[in-house]
């Protein structure tokens, strides 16, 4: 595998952008699938480090310029794709930087203003996708799809997180009432797809911009929905979906649902972070945390 390091961007800009080649440029803590880098003060380059990244580096720079114009928080909008070559075997593209620090690792304390700013985001992208948008086998899928997989990641987190009779009992409450509501049966909706803590920048204590998009696709708008309790402090839940005001009862259920099953995600690859394992990040174990949480308050 290609060792990535600050001479070897430097010298994938210089024989492919030297307009950008002496922009500053340093390594930050990126996503999961792709490593990121500053450059300059209003530019990222993004190289993949895991082997569905390409696909979706791909897919982000077929679609997202079309759905920025309407969205009404920055995004990183991919301005340059670069096919890949003998020094880096992989397309990367060149991006815009979307100031602001990942929610994972920041506090949403003007919580009425995340829940108007989430919900003025999602209203602006869940809107009908044409029949060529790309579809997802793991998101905007029904909530049964994931019915199988779900109990033993459920029975590994409850056991690993110490969860009280009480609280598993809850929680599995609200799976089974989000797998009993009824599937979503309009047209399928622009999706983000992957809205956790890490995939959304916040400054000044609200949120003020979403980033990775690499999961963008058709379907039911309750997986975006989900973010009201894996974003917002508790208390915003109820505030974002009275600004977002297009949710019906269903919706909101299978949202639920939605919020419960990421959170399992979350809590593992944090877990990995607390044990030293590759890939893991203990602050995404701090936001699972907290997504259940806050759907346990809201029962």
């Amino acid at each position: 595998m290609t060792e990535v390091d600050l001479e070897l961007v430097r010298t994938l800009l210089r024989e492919r952008h030297p307009d950008l080649a002496e922009l500053s440029l340093r390594l930050v803590d990126g996503g999961w699938d792709n490593q990121l880098w500053r450059l300059g003060d209003e530019l990222a380059v993004r190289l993949p480090r895991t082997p569905r990244a390409p696909d979706l580096l791909r897919k982000e720079y077929e679609w997202l310029p079309a759905l920025a114009p309407r969205l009404p928080l920055p995004v990183p909008v991919p301005v340059r794709l670069n096919e890949p070559s003998a020094r880096f075997p992989k397309p990367w593209i060149v991006a815009a930087w979307v100031p602001g620090e990942p929610a994972d690792k920041s506090v949403i304390s003007r919580t009425a203003h995340a829940a108007g700013a989430l919900a003025g985001f999602l209203r602006a992208l869940h809107e009908d996708a044409p029949a060529e948008a790309p579809g997802s086998s793991d998101r905007g899928v029904p909530l049964k799809t994931h019915a199988a997989g779900f109990d033993a990641a459920f029975e590994e987190t409850a056991t690993a997180e110490s969860f009280s009779s009480q609280e598993a009992d809850t929680l599995r409450g609200i799976w089974d009432d989000a797998l009993a509501a009824p599937d979503w049966d309009g047209p399928p909706q622009w999706l983000h797809g992957d809205l956790h803590p890490a995939n959304v920048v916040v400054a000044d204590g609200t949120l003020t911009g979403v980033i990775d998009f690499g999961e963008v696709c058709a379907g039911d708008p309750a997986t975006d929905l989900a973010a009201a309790w894996q974003l917002l402090p508790e208390g915003g839940a109820a505030h974002f979906f009275t600004e977002y005001a297009r949710a019906d009862e269903a919706t909101v259920r299978r949202a639920r649902g939605w919020a419960l099953r990421t959170s399992l995600g979350l809590l593992s690859v944090g877990r990995a972070g607390e044990q030293g394992l590759p890939g893991g990040k203990t602050t995404w174990g701090t936001a699972g945390r907290g997504t259940l949480k806050r759907l346990l308050a809201s029962t």
